[in-house]
């Protein structure tokens, strides 16, 4: 049965090719020797407790538009101004109306940390991310079989890059582990229905390591929220739409974080 997932896997591939043939992998490396040094995304998230890891998101499937008046730079200012320890920026276009030169364009004008969030099957995403300036990527185990999960992590390694590594099966957590990830996120949100439940993060945390830092990502929408999840020891939350649907972002981050504007 074809799920939202499979249908953005099968579509993602073509992208790939394509990629590959606009942009051969050589251009890709030479760009990497003058893009700017990389900065410590774990490092930055383990400074807040949870740390925010805040997306710039304009659309998603589920959703549709989420932001019409989307204007990344802006956003991703307005979330460092928050106080923000990282961001995460959507990169996919087909599906969630994002583009590789959002990432570049925020990376040039913010300090923190960004990723780039895509379905990343191939090592040329993970050039394509490093020559961007992306200091992160994320990685997805239901994308990927257990060896190309461990590979892509790998090689994001080896150009200095971290990676959030993320699951939402639970049969998929020691794959996770196995590639030795320091950043292990559960995602609320199933891929393949975008059925949400936070409670996803409190059914499968007992089983993440101490020496991981855990994130939970999507369904995270109240203080109350960042309050149950930090009082449960979980060390990052990644937040997007919820904080691009209001009006002033900068107040969103602040409520959603600490209960209050500051």
């Amino acid at each position: 049965m074809s799920t939202v997932l499979s249908e953005i896997v099968r579509h993602k591939r073509t992208e790939i090719v394509a990629a590959k043939q606009r942009v051969p992998e050589i251009q890709l490396r030479r760009r990497i020797e003058s893009a700017p040094p990389v900065r410590d995304f774990h490092g930055a998230l383990a400074s807040g407790r949870p740390g925010l890891i805040a997306e710039v998101k304009k659309a998603s499937p589920s959703a549709g538009i989420i932001r019409a008046d989307f204007e990344p730079v802006a956003v991703a200012q307005a979330y460092e101004a928050a106080g923000a320890q990282c961001l995460s920026v959507l990169t996919d276009e087909r599906f969630f109306q994002g583009h590789l030169d959002f990432l570049q364009q925020i990376r040039s004008q913010v300090s923190l940390p960004v990723m780039r969030k895509e379905f990343i099957l191939d090592p040329y995403q993970i050039l394509e991310s490093r020559a961007a300036g992306a200091d992160c990527v994320l990685l997805i185990a239901e994308c990927v079989s257990a060896n190309e999960l461990s590979d892509l992590h790998q090689f994001a390694d080896e150009l200095g890059m971290q990676a959030l590594v993320e699951l939402y099966d639970d049969v998929n957590l020691q794959r996770v582990l196995d590639t030795g990830t320091r950043l292990v996120g559960i995602n609320n949100r199933d891929l393949r229905t975008f059925v949400t439940s936070l409670n996803h993060t409190f059914d499968l945390m007992f089983r993440i390591p101490p020496d991981r830092l855990l994130v939970s990502e999507s369904g995270i929408r109240s203080h109350d929220d960042i309050r149950r999840l930090s009082a449960a020891g979980v060390g990052g939350v990644l937040v997007g739409e919820s904080l691009m649907r209001q009006s002033d972002i900068g107040a969103a981050v602040q409520q959603l974080m600490h209960g209050k504007p500051q």
